[in-house]
């Protein structure tokens, strides 16, 4: 078996408050701390199968631009998803199955360009998303539990998809075993690995309940089994893989400094650092009365981003 970090963005950082304040709120973390951030997705090659766990953002989506006041910056883009996966060695006919973690875009941004794949998905996710075909599977977890893990579905020889809600009302993670070790794709579970050894979850959830139990038995699972964590949303996802790093939560590794970030000229438009939404004044907001032209700055302080609902705060500047 053969995995690979398909690296998509770099350079961008997110502060304490966002990573850890799900449960407790901002107020007792420090704003001015900060985690290096990135976008990175994986690829598992099996032999007789390629296998992809999630897709990245669309091509056409625009980079964010950095901001001092932002929750979460992604970074810059190095590539686009496809682009990145060639750079890896692989063909997007390669592919034979996409694992979905979870319905936002920075995770399903290019499924489009994987027509023959079979994607396989909450029910939940896929609804919330309107996905239809042959193609689309409904992961419906029916294969019994995984380890301390209630739900599963056997997706090929030592690769998992596990029923994980909580960030998503149908998110999943996904395990691989290869040579002894359980490399754990986990998609948001926590944005940053310091929330996973601080227990802390970050403030981008649509079940809080059921957030808190899914890392509760992410964290058991790595006490037991030697685990490789494979973060999306840090450089640390990665840096993992590369170094094989088994996770031992009693002994957190030092926080690197936050690269050099690139300040560009915004555009105009923003976007959701939740679910990848696109706010484009020039488009408005028409089916929630906000005309054409409006920019983003005169929206209603009480308008919500139109797709995950949340608080005009979670944009950031294209």
């Amino acid at each position: 078996m053969i995995i690979k970090a398909i690296k998509l963005y770099e350079n961008g950082f997110m502060t304490q408050p966002f990573a850890f304040g799900g449960e407790e709120g901002a107020e007792p973390f420090d704003a001015s701390v900060r985690y290096r951030s990135s976008l990175q997705n994986f690829l598992i090659d099996t032999g007789g199968e390629v296998i992809l766990v999630d897709t990245g953002m669309p091509k056409e989506a625009p980079e964010t631009v950095a901001d001092e006041s932002a929750a979460i910056y992604m970074g810059t883009r190095i590539k686009d998803y496809v682009s990145a996966l060639a750079d890896a060695g692989y063909r997007p006919e390669q592919v034979t199955k996409i694992l979905v973690t979870h319905k936002h875009d920075d995770h399903t941004g290019e499924l489009r360009a994987f027509p023959k794949a079979k994607i396989y998905i909450s029910p939940e996710d896929a609804d919330a998303l309107g996905l239809k075909g042959e193609n689309i599977v409904r992961a419906s977890c029916g294969d019994g539990a995984y380890h301390n893990f209630p739900a599963s579905q056997k997706i090929a020889d030592g690769v998992y998809l596990i029923e994980a809600k909580g960030h998503t009302k149908g998110n999943s993670i996904i395990i691989a075993e290869n040579d002894g070790l359980f490399f754990m794709f986990h998609g948001d579970v926590t944005y940053t690995d310091e929330a996973l050894y601080e227990n802390k979850l970050s403030v981008v959830y649509e079940d809080i309940e059921a957030a808190r139990d899914t890392l509760d038995r992410v964290r058991e699972f790595i006490q037991n089994h030697p685990t490789v964590y494979l973060s999306t949303h840090t450089p640390l996802g990665y840096e993992n893989l590369e170094n094989l790093k088994v996770i031992d939560l009693a002994n957190p590794p030092e926080s690197l400094p936050v690269g050099e970030i690139t300040y560009k000229t915004a555009t105009g438009k923003y976007v959701c650092s939740v679910c990848g939404f696109v706010y484009d004044p020039a488009k408005g907001d028409p089916d929630h009365g906000i005309a054409a032209g409006t920019a983003f700055e005169d929206l209603p302080e009480d308008w919500h981003c139109p797709r995950c609902k949340k608080e005009k705060s979670r944009f950031n500047p294209a």
